[in-house]
């Protein structure tokens, strides 16, 4: 298939903007990326001037949950923190309660369409977190339920264990106990059955101390499994440097991450993922380090951390907005967060740019310029969008 007559954004060395260009794919695989002038010879589709990016990457959510929190938005509203809710049985154990009760088939049902928000503006590319059953049998589920979703659904799920997301109200004065189910029971059991692609934590004052998550990280080294951290979130304990240690994928949140903390990933190469729909939800004070991350060269991804607490955030076009009015990124830069360094983010290698040999995984754009993404709220500029060389929405 030859496509012609389009704006490239190759997101290769930053927008890496190609105009007048062509795209030839082959199969699931991009063949040919660049000027028109020098493509193969061959019939072509004219995609008069549309905008092109590679599809669109979610590198932190928690898509699938029960139940719902609006009351805890309204208590946050009225001057109660995150932590006090949590502390007080909300929060996360709120979900906790009800992804229990909920069945595979109610679960599947209120994912899928949450899933379904999130492709519609060309997100090709989701990682997927258990976390909401803090037992074996529910975190099981959970992972159970994403699979479902990849059969139902074209886009690439990739999942993470997140087990370690807080202590269970049955073990709140027993944290060695869950921690060693953690380790020994559910991970291995969701690893032996091929459900899990990537080990995470919540390394925080109100979940798990350092010593805690670095159990649950040599758990995911003994299964050969890369990592990622919750970190710096609401408070320093270190934990961006405890992921460097162990060369983690990513290290989440951050706002609380110092001088130290951001030479340690960068020196591991590890991600920075900014959330800032959890910061503008929390309503908090302290942004992430961008400017040391900037001058250290730390790749900075972002995502919507969709879940129904924190960041209840269904568009990733939403997420590019904030990150540059909360954080101040560049639309460039929130535009590679969702591209090139959400993918590496995922340890993806073969997706994130447009250039042959990769996955044709591709979003087209009415709009003029890549930067057009991240300025307005509520619009979505989705003309098509091709997932694995096939198109999945057709143009409109």
């Amino acid at each position: 298939m030859k496509l012609t007559n389009l704006n490239l954004a190759t997101m290769s060395g930053g927008y890496g903007l190609i105009p007048n260009a062509a795209l030839v794919i082959e199969g699931d695989k991009i063949l040919f990326a660049g000027p028109a002038s020098e493509a193969p010879a061959g019939d072509a589709i004219n995609c008069y001037g549309t905008l092109v990016t590679p599809g669109l990457i979610d590198c932190h959510t928690h898509l699938v949950y029960g139940g719902n929190r609006a009351a805890e938005f309204e208590q946050r509203l009225n001057g109660a923190s995150y932590a006090e809710i949590a502390k007080a049985g909300g929060g996360i154990m709120s979900t906790v309660r009800a992804t229990r009760a909920a069945s595979e088939a109610e679960l599947l049902h209120s994912a899928l369409k949450r899933l379904d928000t999130l492709m519609a503006e060309g997100v090709t590319t989701i990682e997927v977190k258990s976390g909401y059953g803090l037992d074996v049998d529910t975190e099981l589920k959970m992972f159970r339920v994403a699979r479902q979703l990849q059969k139902l659904r074209p886009a690439t799920l990739k999942t993470s264990f997140l087990g370690a997301h807080t202590f269970p109200a049955e073990f709140k004065e027993n944290h060695q106990a869950y921690v060693d189910i953690v380790c020994n029971q559910a991970l291995p059991q969701a690893h032996a059955q091929g459900l899990v692609d990537a080990v995470d934590a919540f390394c925080e004052g109100i979940a798990f101390s350092l010593e805690e998550t670095e159990q649950v990280f040599k758990a995911a080294r003994a299964l050969n499994l890369p990592v990622k951290l919750h970190a710096e979130q609401l408070s320093n304990l270190g934990g961006a440097k405890l992921a460097a240690r162990y060369k983690a994928l990513s290290v989440d949140h951050i706002e609380y991450l110092d001088e130290e903390g951001v030479d340690s990933i960068q020196s591991s190469g590890t991600v920075a993922v900014l959330l800032p729909g959890a910061f503008y939800y929390l309503r908090e004070k302290q942004p992430p380090p961008v400017a040391a991350l900037r001058s250290r060269g730390v790749l900075i991804a972002i995502a919507t951390d969709l879940n129904p607490g924190s960041s209840p955030v269904h568009s990733l076009l939403t997420t590019l907005n904030m990150a540059c009015v909360l954080f101040g990124l560049t639309p460039e830069e929130a535009l590679l967060g969702v591209t090139a360094n959400a993918a590496r983010a995922l340890g993806l290698k073969d997706r994130g740019q447009i250039k042959a040999g990769l996955k044709a995984d591709l979003a087209f754009w009415t709009v003029e310029s890549p930067g057009d993404l991240a300025y307005p709220l509520g619009l979505n500029p989705i003309a098509a969008i091709m997932q694995d060389g096939k198109f999945s929405k057709a143009f409109t």
